[in-house]
C-alpha cells in the first residue's frame, strides 16, 4: 500500500477505476493531505476493512477476554478553552454549526488489530500500528446513477428514561441536525438531481463497553447526471470534508475548528470507502483511536451551535468514547 500526498492522484484513479468497474479500496485524511489507494483490495492483508458485509476479513469475533477499557479525559476547564473559541466564532455569525473534537489518551489491552476484529459496527477500518476505526456513519453510497448520504447528528444514552423522546424533541439537537441535512442536501445537489430527503431523524441503537447510545441520522438522495455518473472521484472530492464532522459553512467553520483544535486530525474525521466494481460505499472514520509510540488515543467531538451548553457537550465527548465489542 503506497500512502499518497498527492490527493489528485486518487481522486484520478477512482475516476479510472470507477469507469472501468475495477474493484479498489481508498481513504482521503480529513486535511485531504494525505490518503490512499488499493487495487483489487480483497487479495491483500497489509489494510485490514469491512464495509457492512463486504471486507477482506472473517466476520468479528469474541476471545472471551476482557479489554479493560479505560481512558483519562483532558479536563472540563481544558474543553471549555476549545468551546469558547467555537461559541464566540458562532455567536458572531462565522458558522451556523461547528463540529469540535478532542484527542484522549485510552488503555486497552488490545491491539488495534484486536480491537478490529471484536468490533461490531457497520464500516471498518484497520492501518497495523497506526489507528482502527468502527465507524457507524455512512458518508456516500453511489449504486448506478443513485447517490445517498446519511448524515449522523445527535446522541444519547440509551439507559435515560425515554430517551428517544428527549433526543427528538431537543432544540438544539434538532436545529443542528436540520443544518447538517440541508448542507448535505446542497452537497449533494452539486452533482445529483433530484435530490430529497427519504428518511428523517431515525434512531440507530449502539452497543457499547459502557452503555447503549442512541444515535440521531437522516437519509439523503438523488440521481447523478448521466455525464459524471462513473466518475467517483470528482463526485467524492466534490462533498469533501464530510459536512457531518465539520459545519456550515465549511470554509468559514474549518478556519473556526483550526483556531480551537490547534492541530491537525489526521485520518480521523476523513472518509474511506470500497468500491466493488458496481456500487462504491463509503464511511466517515469516526469512533477512532490511533497510536503515538506505545500510546493509544481515543478521537471524539460533537456538534456546536449557538445554543450549545459547554457542560452538556463535555459529557456527550465522553460518552462517545467507547469500544464496541463483542
Amino acid at each position: 500500500m503506497e500512502h499518497i500526498s498527492d490527493i489528485n492522484i486518487i481522486r484520478s484513479k477512482m475516476n479510472e477505476y470507477g469507469n472501468e468497474g475495477k474493484p479498489f479500496l481508498f481513504a482521503v485524511n480529513f486535511e485531504m493531505t494525505e490518503g490512499f489507494f488499493i487495487d483489487d483490495p480483497m487479495n491483500q492483508s497489509e489494510v485490514l476493512f469491512r464495509i457492512r458485509e463486504q471486507g477482506n476479513t472473517f466476520e468479528e469475533r469474541n476471545t472471551g477476554s476482557n479489554p479493560r477499557f479505560s481512558y483519562n479525559p483532558s479536563s472540563y476547564s481544558e474543553y471549555r478553552k476549545k468551546f469558547d473559541i467555537v461559541h464566540t466564532g458562532l455567536l458572531t455569525g462565522y458558522s451556523y454549526l461547528t463540529n469540535l473534537t478532542v484527542k484522549t489518551p485510552v488503555s486497552v489491552r488490545l491491539s488495534l488489530e484486536e480491537i478490529f476484529h471484536r468490533s461490531k459496527a457497520a464500516y471498518k477500518l484497520c492501518l497495523p500500528d497506526r489507528f482502527v476505526c468502527f465507524s457507524p456513519e455512512r458518508f456516500v453510497r453511489i449504486s448506478d446513477r443513485s447517490i445517498s448520504t446519511n448524515p449522523m447528528k445527535g446522541t444519547i444514552d440509551a439507559t435515560l428514561p425515554n430517551a428517544e423522546q428527549i433526543i427528538l424533541n431537543d432544540f438544539k439537537e434538532t436545529a443542528e441536525h436540520n443544518t447538517i441535512v440541508d448542507l448535505l442536501r446542497n452537497d449533494l445537489s452539486i452533482v445529483a438531481d433530484r435530490v430529497r430527503v427519504s428518511r428523517f431523524r431515525y434512531i440507530d441503537r449502539i452497543k457499547t463497553t459502557n452503555s447503549d447510545i442512541l444515535q440521531v441520522s437522516s437519509e439523503i438522495t438523488g440521481t447523478l447526471r448521466e455525464d459524471n455518473y462513473r466518475n467517483l472521484g470528482d463526485i467524492i472530492f466534490g462533498m469533501l470534508p464530510a459536512g457531518s464532522i465539520s459545519g456550515a459553512p465549511k470554509d468559514a467553520t474549518l478556519q473556526l475548528i483550526r483556531n480551537a483544535e490547534k492541530e491537525p486530525r489526521g485520518y480521523y474525521t476523513g472518509i474511506f470507502g470500497y468500491y466493488d466494481g458496481k456500487e462504491l460505499d463509503t464511511a466517515v472514520l469516526i469512533r477512532f483511536i490511533e497510536k503515538d509510540g506505545s500510546q493509544y488515543y481515543f478521537r471524539s467531538g460533537g456538534g456546536i451551535t449557538a445554543y450549545s451548553d459547554c457542560e452538556s457537550e463535555y459529557k456527550e465527548i465522553l460518552s462517545k468514547i467507547y469500544l464496541p465489542v463483542i
